[in-house]
């Protein structure tokens, strides 16, 4: 969603990616590869063709270097999200659907599109499913009430577009309802 300067006051989209590149995925490695110690953890050790669960950061840099193949989410998949987009379309809620599911997808299908089957109709189906998905936020906002907001499901990516709205909207609307008319 495109908003004004005035009203980005959250997380940019790729600090959303960077974050959710702590994620695990998993991998099958073309190399091998002790167990490895980082900061967030220990990961390893890298034997082919056994798959391994690593961060998604760790899995790009390793993709990219063409050390591995990253095996793609089962959430990843043309039958996954072509029910989803179902779901979204014919019933008033949101579907569930993994916290950073926008973030993770984008990563590996910019790095790892050759891993994942049907590419171009994920995208696709991601692309319909984001938009259906904002058309709810949008009516839920609508809706707004002085005392709360449930839009159970949403993402983080969804979460951090709406905020900036919400915040600034729920403040005009609290002091609306504090204010008592004037008549």
């Amino acid at each position: 969603m495109a908003l004004p300067q005035s009203l980005r006051t959250s997380v940019t989209p790729l600090e959303l990616e960077l974050i959710a590149s702590e994620q695990l995925v998993e991998i099958v490695p073309l190399i091998t590869m002790e167990k490895t110690a980082f900061i967030s953890g220990a990961y390893g050790p890298l034997r082919p063709p056994a798959k391994c669960r690593i961060p998604l950061w760790m899995a790009t840099n390793l993709k990219l270097k063409k050390k591995c193949h990253i095996v793609p989410p089962e959430w990843l998949s043309v039958d996954f999200l072509q029910e989803r987009l179902t779901r979204e379309t014919s019933r008033p809620e949101f579907s569930k659907l993994p916290f950073r599911f926008a973030e993770i997808a984008k990563v590996i299908l910019d790095v790892a599109s050759d891993d994942v089957q049907n590419a171009d109709k994920i995208k696709s189906l991601l692309k319909d499913l984001r938009e259906a998905r904002q058309a709810k936020s949008r009516d839920g906002l609508q809706k707004l009430d002085h005392s709360e907001l449930s839009l159970p499901n949403l993402c983080s990516m969804e979460i951090n577009e709406i905020r900036p709205f919400f915040i600034q909207a729920m403040g005009i609307l609290t002091q609306l309802v504090r204010e008592p008319s004037a008549e």
